[in-house]
């Protein structure tokens, strides 16, 4: 009882002093009070622990990732997606396989900012999956849903292939094409345009950089890859606060 009562009268005087005319003087003796108490740590990492989630789980399906597969810390793989040895998928990259099957391949890139997803049938009655074969480039801001694209294949930053959209091999898709569902390109050919449209047939030496291309990036990945740790640096928190307790384990 005693308490209540000495609480309740501390709450009254405290209103009191904050309604007074000099109350701005009183509140910045409390707030400069505060900021001498709590200090942050000037060796304090800031983290930011609001990052969103990589590998998400959809029922039964959750993305597969090869062990030297490089995946961008804010690129975001959800239910039936896979990505083979040697691929990589760059930063701000969406793969959404809720609805069907998503492959990268081997030695393929998803560059920045791509949306692939994969519908639960096509309209042209070809596979629904969104298959990403060997030695496969794909360009910044592009955006893929239920196509196929064989080995050795550039599609172009800004480019979108819609439903049953086929690339066959050694044939490359210019930047801010639009392929249609159902459309084939040949092997061999260059196309561009809106809606995508036959421009001429690729020449020996553009056809045998393809693959250079591919491994030009994967080489430029790994420097990537060594400087990420799937398994976060948490550990160097942890690491400080030890020491700074004096605890050896």
């Amino acid at each position: 009882m005693a308490t209540q009562t000495l609480a309740r009268l501390s709450w009254k005087a405290l209103n009191s002093a904050l309604n007074s005319p000099h109350h701005h003087l009183l509140r910045r003796t409390l707030a400069t009070e505060a900021e001498a108490k709590i200090r942050e740590s000037p060796d304090r990492v800031k983290w930011d622990y609001r990052g969103q989630r990589k590998i998400i789980p959809l029922g039964q399906w959750a993305p597969k990732i090869a062990v030297d597969a490089y995946v961008a810390p804010n690129v975001v793989l959800a239910g039936q997606v896979t990505v083979w040895d040697g691929a990589s998928v760059w930063n701000g990259s969406v793969l959404r396989g809720d609805l069907n099957k998503i492959t990268v391949g081997f030695c393929s890139n998803v560059q920045e900012k791509c949306v692939i997803h994969a519908a639960w049938s096509s309209p042209t009655g070809l596979p629904a999956e969104t298959s990403i074969e060997r030695f496969v480039t794909i360009g910044a801001y592009s955006l893929l849903r239920s196509c196929t694209i064989e080995p050795e294949c550039i599609v172009g930053q800004h480019s979108i292939l819609m439903e049953g959209s086929l690339m066959e091999t050694h044939s490359i898709l210019e930047a801010g094409s639009v392929v249609p569902p159902g459309r084939r390109i040949p092997s061999g050919e260059l196309w561009s345009g809106n809606p995508a449209r036959f421009v001429r047939a690729l020449t020996l030496d553009e056809t045998l950089d393809i693959p250079k291309l591919a491994v030009a990036i994967n080489d430029m990945m790994q420097n990537h890859f060594s400087e990420f740790l799937p398994y976060s640096t948490v550990y160097l928190e942890v690491e400080k606060m030890k020491k700074s307790l004096g605890i050896n384990i």
